[in-house]
């Protein structure tokens, strides 16, 4: 049995940070633990790469989502990263942090210390923001790099010219002062390679002596003397393989993201009792809120047929693609070091919103049926849009006992009327932009959902039909005061009724953000080492 000061469940956005920060201190020993193998493949590595790491079982959880209305009884793929950076190592590399009237809800619901005043400056300290930028609102010597598209098509800027003349304003910066606008997307990538949490918080310190980092380390349960979180046991060489166990000092920290964070906490008997006993689990701390709460974005993608200029369709196959190797591989822009969203554009549903609901995405690319992994043979380009603020709340449950099960997520998408609203004219907005005039030369007819669907509930189906998470889940450990029934973790992201447990991931959150959600992660876990860093001096 190995004993440290602290053991961080989950090797991905948020335990990478923590794992940088807490092992600062050459006096306090860490254990990184990580059910997915090191971030060994080339895929990771290669921007372009997230395709193939899309259906790769040995880097992506690959869950499926449970049938709901929403989706017309679809079961949805839900990727989540298996590996050092976790989803950030599979994601799609977007940098996007959201407004400030999402973080100043988080405070005004009890959160005290969340409000954007008090998370811009973490913000700030982990970005390199390399490019011109306001630097009141924009870090420039952190370590993640954030820079712009250096790889510009005809397609794009026709698309921002296109919203331009709807009266979508050109944002120079949708993570400065406003996000509303038009803009190229700000990603994590530098030098045609990803910038994942772990390679930019985790590799330059994984050789520190206190630090240790176990790889396909399965977690199976906490360990408990009374109240107080002790140690976990884990499984090395998958299911059947060795149990280990660790103890630590002073804290457990679960960061296994917003699908793995509840189901570890149910496995160790904190959480619903009535979930807990019908798998026959110990109920240790009865928290109804475990779970619960289960926020996505749910984008519906319309796709046009493209004339007279080519797209990345055509560019990812054959003597093409070769070109593109070569090019990648010489340092010049490559549509291998692309994202696979290279135009960003925040508006809102209706002149009475004063902030925008909406957001959509622009690619000179489509996709088999809607889903972004495999490229159409045709030329043609996309546009997702969704809605920022979903209301619809669904919930993750456990399958079984079994720590080696896949947990039950149940998004139920548009169950909300609210949520059904925006994003119909989220659609029509989408809809509206691919046939602007600036767009005309190249458009040649919408092949999904197509010209035939016109009606509200036609467009609402098309959307239930084709639709999909946009991979960005959150809120199942929600964060709030304890009179807050469906609260887990209080503003200092403490287990409530538990000691010597955290919860720091974006599980945490008690409210959707009009983002992305990995910068957003990344902060949360950039301020926890903060507070947790300060209960060391506290006690010292």
């Amino acid at each position: 049995m190995d004993t440290f000061d602290y053991i961080i469940v989950g090797a991905g956005s948020a335990g990478c940070v923590l794992a940088n920060r807490l092992s600062e201190n050459p006096t306090m020993r860490v254990l990184l633990l990580e059910a997915g193998p090191r971030d060994w493949s080339p895929y990771i590595h290669i921007p372009a790469g997230f395709i193939k790491t899309f259906y790769n079982p040995r880097l992506n959880w690959l869950y499926d989502m449970e049938p709901c209305d929403g989706t017309n009884g679809r079961r949805v793929l839900a990727p989540r990263g298996k590996t050092l950076g976790g989803s950030s190592s599979i994601n799609g590399h977007i940098y996007n942090r959201g407004q400030r009237m999402d973080f100043d809800q988080w405070a005004q619901a009890g959160n005290r210390g969340w409000g954007y005043e008090d998370v811009l400056p973490h913000f700030l300290r982990m970005e390199n923001r390399i490019g011109n930028a306001d630097p009141s609102y924009r870090g420039h010597s952190g370590k993640l790099d954030v820079t712009d598209i250096d790889w510009h098509h005809p397609l794009c800027e026709a698309f921002i010219a296109g919203a331009e003349q709807y009266g979508i304003p050109r944002n120079p910066d949708y993570n400065g002062e406003t996000q509303e606008g038009v803009a190229y997307a700000q990603r994590t990538i530098n030098k045609g390679r990803r910038v994942s949490a772990a390679r930019a918080f985790l590799h330059p310190v994984k050789k520190r002596k206190n630090l240790k980092i176990v790889t396909a380390a399965h977690t199976t349960t906490l360990k408990f003397q009374g109240q107080r979180a002790t140690g976990v046991s884990y499984v090395r060489g998958g299911q059947g393989g060795v149990t280990h166990e660790a103890t630590a000092h002073r804290e457990i920290i679960v960061s296994g993201g917003t699908y793995n964070s509840p189901q570890i906490l149910k496995l160790s008997g904190i959480g619903p009792p009535d979930e807990l006993k019908l798998h026959g689990i110990q109920v240790r701390h009865a928290l109804p809120g475990v779970g619960e709460n289960l926020r996505d974005h749910y984008g519906a993608r319309l796709a046009a047929r493209v004339k007279n200029v080519d797209t990345i369709n055509e560019r990812a196959r054959g003597l093409r693609l070769a070109g593109e190797i070569a090019k990648w591989c010489t340092g010049r822009p490559s549509i291998l070091a692309l994202s696979p969203t290279l135009v960003y554009c925040f508006w809102h549903s209706d002149e009475t919103v004063r902030s925008s609901d909406i957001q959509m995405t622009f690619t000179p690319a489509s996709y088999a049926e809607g889903v972004q992994g495999t490229l159409e043979d045709q030329p043609g380009m996309t546009v997702a849009a969704w809605q920022q603020r979903p209301e619809s709340q669904g919930h993750v449950r456990l399958a079984s006992a079994d720590p080696f099960a896949a947990p039950l997520i149940q998004p139920n998408y548009l169950k909300d009327p609210h949520d059904q609203r925006i994003l119909l004219a989220a659609v029509k907005l989408a809809r509206n932009l691919l046939r602007s005039k600036p767009l005309a030369p190249y458009y040649d007819h919408e092949a999904f959902p197509g010209p035939d669907v016109q009606s509200d509930d036609e467009l609402l189906d098309a959307a239930r039909q084709r639709g999909t998470t946009t991979f960005h889940p959150a809120g199942t450990c929600k964060m709030g005061p304890a009179d807050d029934p469906t609260a887990v973790v209080d503003a200092q992201l403490r287990v409530h009724g538990m000691d010597g447990l955290r919860v720091i991931d974006a599980s945490i959150m008690p409210t959707m953000l009009s983002a992305n959600l990995n910068a957003a992660t990344l902060m949360i876990a950039n301020k926890a080492a903060d507070m947790i860093i300060a209960t060391q001096t506290d006690s010292t």
